[in-house]
């Protein structure tokens, strides 16, 4: 609608670029969206699930209000990035990415 993007962040790889998943990444890509409202996570593959869940147990690495969600990579972040761009609070977002699931195409 012509209004602001909800902001983004790539969390992939390690810091020397190769393939894998790395807290560091994360959280520091958490805390470059945080705006206070609460941070939706997307994740990819079972390393990145993982590691997510421990920093939330940890408790202090990552923003408060930050969430995994359960939701396909892709489908889900489009989803989650049109509701949060259009004003949806965390739980709103949450849920559009989560309901991706369940998208057909035919």
């Amino acid at each position: 609608g012509g209004g602001d993007l909800a902001p983004v962040a790539p969390a992939g790889g390690t810091p020397d670029g190769g393939l894998g998943t790395s807290s560091e990444l994360i959280c520091e890509a958490a805390k470059a969206v945080d705006r206070g409202a609460g941070v939706a996570v997307l994740v990819d593959l079972g390393s990145a699930v993982l590691t997510v869940k421990a920093l939330l147990a940890e408790g202090d690495e990552l923003p408060g209000g930050t969430r995994l969600v359960d939701a396909p990579f892709v489908e889900g972040a489009v989803a989650a990035l049109v509701t949060a761009s259009a004003g949806g609070d965390l739980d709103a977002v949450a849920a559009a990415a989560s309901e991706a699931y369940a998208y057909r195409k035919e």
